[in-house]
């Protein structure tokens, strides 16, 4: 089992696709699971391998889904009735898990995200610099050139004819460095990407130009206004290399503002996924992802399971206080 799943993440890795992968390392009986238990939850809540039963998935699940959207790793600590106190301990996320008679399971949840992509367009010592430094903090590098010189810059990366030949990436970070020969083309393109950020190596008067031509093509102003130039954070560099270190800094500060992850200490951030509480073991479901549902009293209930929707189906008045008939 473990192999295969490290064969599906090591697959999911290479096309770019997000997973995380869960792993029991501790448990109290009468938890089913045991220490080394593992499962691979993907993007869309599918889930490989096996980690508990019916009421921790669900659980673990929606922690996976959390770690992928907020980049952050976290122990989760999953405590049924008369199970020892996770509750209060320092980077542990504690959940009630009423649905079995006891035990506990703690299970380290783990993102597993595609590398953030830098598209450096052009040429020149500022391109060359940048692609040794984003390297070295493991951007994906892609350098496109109109006329390639034939050979990449460094080995493993990817010289490609024409930004249009790029494929998107959502987490992607454009500099174009054409110096004039085609500055208009390549932002022309880069700016119709959801790019986190587009700059352009130039002096302002040169940028100036190039927004006017922008303009006069039909770019519109919300797409202008992302055009970050001069690129790079204003450290008052004068060198190329100076120069690049300064847009690599500024695209750490763009992508770390706006991929904040809390503190291992701080308390999970407010969820937005519509949750409700399942009526028979008060565990939080995902309304999107409840395995079972019923109808009473004109409302909507969502359950963890098939056996608490089959609890209350026999009762519902029981474990829904006030419900009208």
């Amino acid at each position: 089992m473990t192999l295969d799943l490290l064969a599906l993440g090591l697959e999911l890795a290479r096309r770019g696709e997000p997973f995380a992968l869960a792993t029991v390392v501790r448990c109290e009986r009468p938890a089913s699971a045991r220490p080394g238990a593992r499962a691979l939850i993907r993007e869309d809540g599918t889930v490989s391998g096996w980690i508990g039963g019916s009421c921790a998935e669900p659980l673990v699940v929606k922690e996976a889904l959390d770690a992928l959207r907020d980049g952050e790793p976290r122990l989760i600590a999953l405590v049924g009735e008369g199970a020892g106190g996770s509750a209060g301990r320092e980077g542990v996320r504690w959940h009630a898990m009423p649905c079995h008679s006891g035990g506990t399971l703690e299970i380290y949840v783990e993102p597993v995200l595609p590398k953030p992509q830098i598209v450096l367009v052009g040429s020149g010592p500022v391109v060359e610099t940048l692609a040794r430094l984003a390297a070295a903090l493991a951007y994906a590098v892609v350098v496109v050139e109109r006329e390639p010189a034939g050979k990449p810059f460094l080995a493993g990366e990817t010289v490609v004819d024409g930004l249009a030949r790029v494929p998107a990436a959502p987490r992607s970070f454009v500099v174009v460095a054409t110096h004039g020969r085609f500055d208009e083309d390549a932002l022309e393109q880069a700016l119709q990407r959801d790019a986190a950020y587009v700059s352009l190596v130039a002096s302002p008067r040169r940028a100036a130009a190039v927004v006017e031509t922008l303009r006069a093509r039909g770019v519109t102003e919300d797409r202008l206004r992302r055009l970050k130039s001069p690129a790079g954070l204003d450290l008052g560099a004068v060198t190329p290399e100076e120069i690049a270190v300064s847009i690599l800094a500024e695209i750490v500060r763009v992508r770390r503002s706006a991929e904040p992850g809390p503190r291992s200490d701080a308390p999970p951030a407010p969820s937005t996924v519509p949750e409700a509480r399942d009526p028979v073991c008060g565990m939080t479901v995902e309304v999107a992802r409840a395995r079972a549902t019923s109808e009473a009293g004109g409302r909507s209930f969502y359950f963890c399971c098939a056996g608490c929707k089959e609890r209350f189906d026999r009762d519902p008045a029981a474990y829904a206080p006030g419900l009208q008939a």
